[in-house]
Parts: C-alpha cells; sequence; structure tokens
C-alpha cells in the first residue's frame, strides 16, 4: 500500500467569490493552484499540515459543550490552528462569519472559537496555550 500523501477538504461553494475571499484574502490561505474553464473555478489553497480527526458522537457533545455550551456542529466541522484565536476570531466576523462562541480555554488548554463561515463551514480557531 503506497499510502495517504494529501488530505484534502473539498467544498462547494455557492457563493465561490465570497468563499475565496475569506478563507485567501482575510483567514490567509495561501493559494496554490486555480482553474477557470467553461466548467466553473476552483482554487486549492494551502491550510499548513492535514489531520483527519475521527469523532465519537458522545465526544462530540462534549466538544460543543466546551467551546460553544450545546450542540451546534454538524458531522463536519473545519479546525484550523492559528496563532491568536482571539484576534481571528474579530478579523472574521469583520469578514462575515457569525461567531457562535467566543474564544475559550478548553480543558485541553487552547483556546478556542467557534464561527459559523461561508460556504456553510463551522470553524473552530483554536491557540494551543503550551504547558
Amino acid at each position: 500500500m503506497s499510502g495517504v500523501r494529501e488530505l484534502r477538504l473539498a467544498v462547494t461553494a455557492s457563493d465561490y467569490d465570497e468563499a475565496l475571499r475569506f478563507y485567501r484574502d482575510v483567514l490567509g490561505l495561501s493559494e496554490r493552484e486555480a482553474y477557470s474553464s467553461e466548467n466553473g473555478r476552483v482554487t486549492i489553497l494551502e491550510a499548513g499540515r492535514a489531520t483527519l480527526e475521527i469523532i465519537e458522537p458522545k465526544h462530540a457533545d462534549y466538544i460543543d459543550e466546551v467551546e460553544v455550551g450545546r450542540r451546534v456542529a454538524g458531522h463536519i466541522r473545519v479546525a484550523f490552528e492559528v496563532d491568536d484565536s482571539a484576534a481571528t476570531t474579530r478579523e472574521l466576523e469583520q469578514a462575515g462569519a457569525e461567531v457562535i462562541a467566543e474564544p475559550t480555554r478548553t480543558p485541553w488548554n487552547s483556546l478556542n472559537a467557534r464561527l459559523a463561515a461561508p460556504a456553510g463551514l463551522q470553524l473552530t480557531l483554536f491557540t494551543e496555550l503550551g504547558e
């Protein structure tokens, strides 16, 4: 078996231009490739290291309780590690995201915020706080 070389989250955005502006220009994901044809457009954005987090429903309930205070996420939520989750939350809010929950210190020692963002994605922004 050759193994997986890259995790790519493919999101269909009804407002392509708004989603591209938000994730590339505001959140700061760098553009790796972009293609355009009579069949539409696609842009591939770099998001640093990728992981796939598999969560049992009971634990997903717990994560939502810690970060938001109630169950709000669907079966997919996108999490971005950022240098300053509080400042990034403000930037993304000004760019059109809805803040679901302000940055909260978690039992796993990170500062996590939850937002509803373009393309129908729910985001967790997290900053690791260290020891």
